[in-house]
């Protein structure tokens, strides 16, 4: 079977985060070789180049939000290029660019999952929850919003952003990795609906079982399958260049089950990486372990299996 045409998309943003940064991840993760790893495994991988949007203001929050107008014209950006290249048959990965930036990505991917009558899962690896809102949380940091936001509990012109609203059921959202969390988020998380597998959880049942009880949801659902991968969901020991660093995350051998699992369940239609800030990084090497984990997720087993997309 061909391989569907990987499209990447660079998002250089950072107004959705609190520290600078973010904005050299896309180049990071060119120059750890992403294009040239997906080519070698036989996919046709196309550099669409880098998004354009606003600079970052560095203003303080107005309302409880930091930077809506400038988030809302990324995050507009982002699906336009993410629908575009779903109707067109291809596999878009945003090379992020903070995290408030998947509300563009999901808001495309949703839609397009809505036009083909299918459901859309979000397979949320972090270590945060990213489910503040204004009143909740402490920065107005909208990179700690987009999950509320997708579910709908957000800022009114970003949830427009997406087809309805919300733009994905909450149900439909699995966390993995979570292990940090704003007081007054954890109540908010706990009431609304979505799919938690904090650090304790994945260190009781294992990430295999994890992965096992998420994916057969997914199937169940015959859902389309958004992985938004932000990497400090990896231990900070593997995983140093990123803005904030949590111990206790998803190890090495973890993440590479995590994303081959996805990978042979033959659902995964799109992927955003985020939050890789080379500034803070040694040698590049946490865009390095991501392009690694990005092979493993699009078919590169220790021995070789059939890939389903």
């Amino acid at each position: 079977m061909t391989k569907k045409q990987i499209s990447l998309i660079g998002v250089p943003a950072d107004v959705g985060a609190g520290d600078r940064g973010a904005t050299m991840g896309p180049e990071a993760l060119r120059v750890a070789g992403i294009g040239k790893t997906l080519a070698s495994m036989g996919y046709k991988v196309k550099d669409l180049g880098n998004l354009y949007g606003p600079k970052n203001p560095e203003l303080p929050p107005i309302e409880g939000y930091r930077h809506i107008k400038e988030n809302v014209i990324w995050n507009q950006n982002v699906h336009d290029a993410f629908y575009t290249e779903m109707t067109e048959g291809n596999i878009p990965i945003m090379l992020g660019g903070d995290h408030a930036l998947a509300m563009g990505s999901v808001a495309a991917v949703a839609r397009y999952a809505k036009e083909q009558n299918r459901e859309l899962c979000v397979l949320w690896l972090d270590a945060h929850s990213d489910y503040n809102t204004c009143e909740s949380s402490p920065s107005g940091n909208v990179h700690g919003m987009p999950v509320a936001t997708i579910t709908g509990n957000g800022h009114p012109e970003l949830m427009a952003i997406g087809h309805a609203i919300p733009m994905v059921k909450p149900e439909n959202v699995f966390q993995v990795g979570i292990r940090s969390v704003d007081v007054a988020e954890k109540k908010l998380v706990l009431e609304s609906g979505i799919v938690v597998y904090d650090m304790r959880r994945i260190d009781e049942i294992g990430m295999h079982q994890t992965m096992k009880e998420i994916l057969e949801q997914v199937k169940k659902k015959n859902a389309l399958l958004h992985i938004s991968f932000d990497v400090d969901g990896l231990d900070p020991t593997i995983a140093p260049g990123v803005g904030t660093t949590i111990p206790g995350g998803i190890t090495y051998r973890e993440a590479q089950l995590f994303m081959e699992m996805a990978h042979d369940s033959g659902l995964v239609s799109s992927m955003d990486i985020v939050e890789i800030n080379p500034a803070l990084d040694n040698k590049n090497i946490t865009a390095e372990i991501a392009v690694d984990l990005t092979a493993s997720l699009f078919g590169r087993h220790i021995f070789p299996l059939k890939t389903s997309l």
